[in-house]
């Protein structure tokens, strides 16, 4: 007989009490859920693009098109406020925790799944454009923050970090709603990107997909059986350097949370005050790019910022110190100064 899970008493139970249940427990749905009205107007924006494929979505452990299915996974945080709460506590961010970060990481996926669905990627012209989708993926990329070979959608260049996001990126700037692409990208290479997908799209437009969805979603929230507080520690570990608290214990150690002494200010205003002189300088001597030395630096910022930490002028040593080292294991050296 199966068995039936007990009701989640969202109101009455604690957050400590929340991560001790088990993920597929929740019983959670997009449907009436914060998504659905969400989902629904991606469905419409592509309808007004004549497009009759809407990619299905469920609820995964991240934002994701598996394998090549033209499917959507969408965090399953994003499916209830009390989760979403808890992500900000736990991740520090809420990756499409608003309506209009929500709706540009759709737009992405909907990329995906139409790239999948009609395999656009096998096409030579999708090729010659967007680069072999065989390409392996990596878990760093170097970018050109600058350049206007690819549109800007997703933060940090995502469509520099592999063909695939290219096309996906591409795609997600030509469905925004209201967005003149044609005079925004006038005169970058990226254009005629943005122009293969307004073509081809109307190619495909009134076709059946030539793949659809036909087993169950990979690491679908329904069938997670960790608890929320192990799925975090998992997260967390996965994240590495990229967890945007990864460096808390570093910046409570250099700096204090007293303002103890009348000399001690903000340690977040102390890097501000000091951020130029920071930059040149760690740029220099390591031979990293500013733009991520720059990067890094406003990170560290913000966490001083949300840890409240307080320090004294002589501490910038110590935070210049901190940075170098930081940039030594975390950054990339561009080749061109390598030679």
């Amino acid at each position: 007989m199966k068995s039936v899970r007990k009701k989640i008493d969202w109101e009455a139970l604690s957050d400590e009490e929340l991560l001790q249940i088990k993920i597929r427990d929740f019983n959670l749905s997009i449907h009436e859920s914060p998504l659905e009205p969400l989902i629904e107007n991606l469905y419409k924006e592509l309808d007004a693009k004549g497009i009759m494929f809407h990619p299905p979505c469920y609820l995964a452990d991240e934002w994701l098109c598996p394998d090549g299915e033209p499917i959507i996974g969408i965090p399953f945080c994003l499916a209830h406020p009390r989760l979403k709460h808890i992500e900000q506590k736990m991740m520090l961010e809420v990756e499409g925790g608003t309506d209009a970060s929500c709706m540009r990481l759709l737009r992405h996926e909907a990329g995906h799944s139409l790239n999948y669905a009609y395999k656009l990627y096998k096409k030579t012209r999708w090729r010659e454009l967007f680069g072999p989708f065989t390409s392996k993926y990596s878990t760093s990329y170097y970018s050109q923050p600058y350049s206007k070979r690819f549109v800007i959608h997703l933060e940090n260049n995502y469509a520099q970090s592999h063909p695939d996001e290219d096309f996906a990126e591409t795609f997600a700037v030509w469905l925004t709603p209201n967005f003149c692409w044609e005079r925004k990208y006038s005169g970058w290479p990226a254009i005629k990107k943005l122009r293969y997908v307004d073509n081809v799209m109307k190619k495909i437009s009134n076709e059946a997909p030539k793949i659809v969805c036909q087993q169950k979603p990979p690491w679908s929230a329904s069938r997670m059986t960790s608890t929320l507080e192990a799925y975090y520690e998992r997260k967390r570990k996965v994240l590495g350097e990229e967890f945007m608290g990864f460096y808390d214990a570093h910046l409570i150690k250099l700096f204090s949370r007293q303002h103890d002494t009348p000399s001690s200010e903000k340690a977040s205003r102390i890097l501000r005050l000091h951020r130029r002189a920071l930059l040149n300088h760690i740029t220099k001597w390591t031979w990293h790019r500013k733009y991520d030395v720059y990067e890094l630096i406003n990170k560290l910022i913000s966490r001083c910022e949300a840890l409240e930490l307080y320090g004294k002028e002589e501490d910038i040593i110590g935070a210049a110190t901190l940075i170098t080292a930081i940039a030594g294991n975390k950054l990339r050296t561009p080749k061109s100064n390598l030679r």
